[in-house]
């Protein structure tokens, strides 16, 4: 687990655009039963979420059309709701970061560690953009 000074500034780089933070698998279901579109972003302390998850999250917001809610989870932070948030992301293997877009409760657009390493935050804000174009 890290400490909650060091990860303060790494939530509220989601927080402050308006997502809300799961701490328990009891959020995590509740969010996720809700109607509409939901945007789950795993956080996490790496340099990828930094320079581009965290970024292209906030930009694709931006979007004309977006989720109806926007949740995040921490990994290496909020064990509990983190492992709730990756079994709804089945069969995708837990990476982190990472971000889902559900709909009503079904996963329908996945973007694991691999699709946000090394990739500029644009080019993850546009991914998320044509999913929410798409779907929401």
């Amino acid at each position: 687990m890290y400490p909650a000074e060091l990860v303060k500034p790494m939530r509220e780089d989601l927080t402050k655009v308006g997502f809300e933070e799961l701490h328990t698998a009891e959020a995590v279901d509740a969010a996720l039963a809700k109607e509409g579109t939901t945007l789950v972003v795993v956080n996490s302390v790496c340099g990828c979420a930094a320079a581009n998850a965290r970024p292209g999250a906030r930009m694709s917001l931006q979007n004309a059309k977006r989720p109806d809610h926007i949740v995040t989870v921490f990994a290496g932070v909020d064990k509990e709701a983190v492992d709730a948030a990756r079994g709804y992301m089945v069969p995708f293997p837990p990476s982190s970061p990472s971000m889902a877009l559900f709909k009503d409760g079904e996963l329908v657009h996945m973007l694991e560690r691999h699709h946000i390493e090394g990739r500029p935050a644009e080019l993850i804000a546009e991914n998320l953009t044509d999913a929410y174009n798409e779907y929401c």
